[in-house]
């Protein structure tokens, strides 16, 4: 089968904000060019597109990634069996994830010694399993540990044939997110997934230098008698016009969501995660210090293209920083900088007309990018590369383009 791999290029300006702090609170940068610029860490970016993901799925399609593993998982339990006492179904949560997982749970430290009752076990690390996953442990547990019988639900995990299907049932119905993201299992390498998606940091086109706003706050039961702040203090922030790039592997995509002796893999599903993960990524936004500085907005480019070899960023277009234009701005400097790099790239490499690709890009400054694919709206976009994964993944057409004719080879 052909592969089919998505990569996604975004411009996106971005007005005066904070959207990813470093450990001093000032907003994080790297320097690329040799010059500095503005920076958005590729795990802020997967948070928000991972939260966006609760209004474009069901709860059922995605997953919970916390320490507090016992506690949720014991929640479940007791829905199953409501006789079941809250410290019984925590113990036969524990339980059950260690078996599972291989992940021991402990008791953490009363944060006061006036907590109303004992807190649940934790895991020593944040576990990742999906809702599905939850549901399958959690009928296990209550399986095994009728009443609330840690000891028989023990001597019900020793045999193999249970014990294989703790396993199986933290191993099997991957969410969308653990799909996508991948998950790390320390203590059960075998039960780890790797990630369909690479997301890289995004880096503001041009230089950036960081300024910083100074603030008062008013007492408001001050009298005039009591002039002055209440508070003062500063807080670091920059603007920039950034590149967005993530590359989805569709293929692994489809291997994730089937694994764990699911074979059907089903092609909807994987269109589902798709879409869901393209609409996410271009219309989230991290949200450090948002309510400060309201900087709600949207790209002004997106560019997908479709590739059946590796991923190919376009970051090298900006590697050179884009000058000021004469009237200020970057964003229209930066467009017919990318619509001058990727036609030489992809012509030197022999990928020019290799695959598929689209444009959605609003305002006349961003008009150069026309040459790079077909123009289209959001929802356009989205039902075109449903339709390819489609087109690509389905049995009968593995190998066929959504045209009918047979895949180039591509990048």
């Amino acid at each position: 089968m052909t592969r089919l791999i998505l990569d996604i290029h975004i411009l996106q300006t971005v007005p005066p904000s904070n959207l990813n702090r470093d450990d001093t609170g000032a907003p994080k940068s790297a320097t690329y060019g040799g010059v500095q610029r503005s920076r958005v860490s590729s795990q802020a970016w997967k948070r928000a597109t991972r939260t966006a993901f609760t209004e474009l799925l069901d709860k059922s399609e995605l997953g919970i990634r916390t320490k507090k593993v016992a506690e949720e998982l014991a929640g479940r339990v007791q829905a199953l069996d409501p006789s079941l006492t809250r410290a019984a179904a925590l113990e036969l949560a524990a339980e059950t994830i260690y078996t599972a997982t291989g992940s021991k749970i402990a008791v953490p430290k009363r944060k006061s010694k006036d907590d109303a009752e004992d807190p649940a076990g934790e895991s020593g690390y944040l576990m990742f399993l999906s809702d599905r996953q939850f549901n399958a442990l959690a009928a296990l547990a209550v399986e095994g540990g009728k009443g609330g019988d840690v000891k028989a639900l023990k001597d019900f995990l020793k045999l193999k044939a249970n014990k294989d299907r703790a396993k199986q049932a933290a191993d099997t119905q991957h969410s969308v997110d653990i799909a996508l993201f991948g998950r790390m299992v320390a203590d059960s390498a075998d039960l780890s997934v790797d990630a369909a998606v690479q997301v890289a940091h995004a880096l503001s086109v041009h230089p950036v230098e960081v300024e910083s706003d100074y603030y008062t706050a008013v007492d408001d039961r001050n009298t005039d008698a009591e002039p002055g702040a209440g508070m003062i203090g500063t807080v670091e922030f920059s603007s920039a016009t950034l590149y967005r790039y993530a590359a989805v592997d569709v293929n692994r995509l489809q291997e994730n969501l089937g694994s764990g002796g699911n074979d059907d893999r089903p092609v909807e599903a994987t269109r589902r995660a798709v879409t869901a993960f393209l609409e996410g990524f271009i219309t989230s936004l991290p949200t450090g210090k948002i309510n400060t500085f309201g900087n709600q907005t949207l790209p002004a480019v997106v560019i997908v293209k479709v590739r059946s070899r590796r991923p190919i960023s376009y970051v090298g277009a900006f590697e050179r920083p884009v000058p000021m234009g004469e009237n200020g701005g970057f964003l229209q400097d930066a467009c017919e900088q990318l619509a001058k790099f990727v036609p030489d790239l992809e012509a030197r490499y022999g990928l020019a007309g290799s695959g598929q690709g689209w444009v959605l890009r609003v305002g006349d400054e961003t008009s150069a990018l026309d040459v790079l694919g077909d123009g289209v709206s959001l929802p356009e976009l989205l039902a075109a590369v449903g339709d390819t994964v489609v087109a690509r993944l389905a049995p009968e057409t593995a190998a066929v383009g959504r045209d009918g004719a047979a895949a180039e080879p591509g990048a």
